[in-house]
């Protein structure tokens, strides 16, 4: 079978997509680990078929008529990747699949639920992505969370974005260094669907924003450059801890997420929250899939 497949990144955060309006081919976890394997297939940390809406079970509610099939690298299904949705508007919008309405902006079915994408530019005049994550919630429990690198198992808090998180606190960046995430993180309790876990370390934070270093471990994949999900578990876990310190009258709502891959812009807005940054596409290849 060939497949026409593009190459995509949102701050380092990489890609398969490909075209499938039907969702005719037969997208088995063998292939969606060989397309994303980076030594023998194209190499993304997940795989995004875009296909209508109307041809996935259990999207009848959405209102979007495009449909982001997401994958993780070893063909788990996830429930939204907060890259992968910027990533997959700049596919959907350089295929010609979508227009943006009145407000530039356009929408994208997920499986956490139909996310609104507005398409703008950043300071440097490239494309810059802003979307709508929803509501988040705040876990009451903590986990204990034991990573290599670390002295100590440190507690977590459970942030669920449309999809599970734990955030960890560090007190400095040379332990964010130390930490060797090729080896998953152990979670005492382990969640039932596993979760993403951030490992994070505050920086400035003053009225008007605040500024968070992260590293990323993500399920099913391992180690990524950026994670947008987690960006938003990260800054919304920073101003619960924030506003519960007493350390400013009232938390910032804007986080800058600083990732390996580069800059993520985080907003709340109550209980829910958007995500701002960059969508890059790099190239388009055919492959042959057996």
């Amino acid at each position: 079978m060939q497949l026409r497949i593009t190459k995509g990144h949102g701050t380092g955060n990489d890609f398969v997509l490909f075209t499938d309006p039907d969702a005719a081919v037969d997208l088995t976890d063998e292939r969606v680990r060989w397309l994303a394997d980076r030594h023998v297939g194209v190499g993304a940390d997940g795989v995004i078929r875009a296909a209508r809406a109307s041809s996935i079970e259990g999207t009848e509610s959405t209102t979007a008529v495009w449909f982001m099939d997401y994958r993780n690298a070893d063909g788990s299904v996830s429930e939204m990747c907060g890259n992968g949705v910027r990533v997959f508007a700049k596919y959907l919008l350089d295929e010609q699949l979508v227009a943006p309405d009145a407000d530039g902006a356009i929408e994208i079915g997920t499986r956490a639920g139909t996310k609104r994408v507005v398409i703008g530019t950043d300071e440097t005049g490239a494309d810059a992505f802003t979307v709508s994550m929803g509501d988040f919630t705040i876990g009451d429990d903590l986990a204990l969370v034991s990573a290599v690198g670390l002295d100590v198992a440190r507690p977590a808090l459970a942030v669920d974005v449309g999809n599970p998180h734990l955030v960890v606190t560090l007190a400095e960046e040379s332990e964010l260094s130390r930490l060797q995430l090729a080896v998953a993180p152990q979670t005492d309790p382990e969640p039932v669907s596993g979760a993403n876990i951030e490992f994070t370390v505050p920086g400035d934070i003053d009225d008007e924003t605040g500024e968070i270093t992260m590293r990323v471990h993500e399920r099913g994949v391992g180690e990524t450059l950026s994670c947008g999900t987690g960006a938003v578990a990260a800054a919304m876990a920073m101003r619960h801890w924030a506003n519960d310190a007493g350390k400013l009258d009232t938390a910032p709502n804007t986080w800058l997420v600083r990732v390996p891959g580069g800059t993520l812009v985080v907003t709340a807005d109550g209980t829910s929250a958007t995500l701002s940054g960059p969508a890059e596409l790099v190239f388009s290849a055919d492959v042959t899939l057996d």
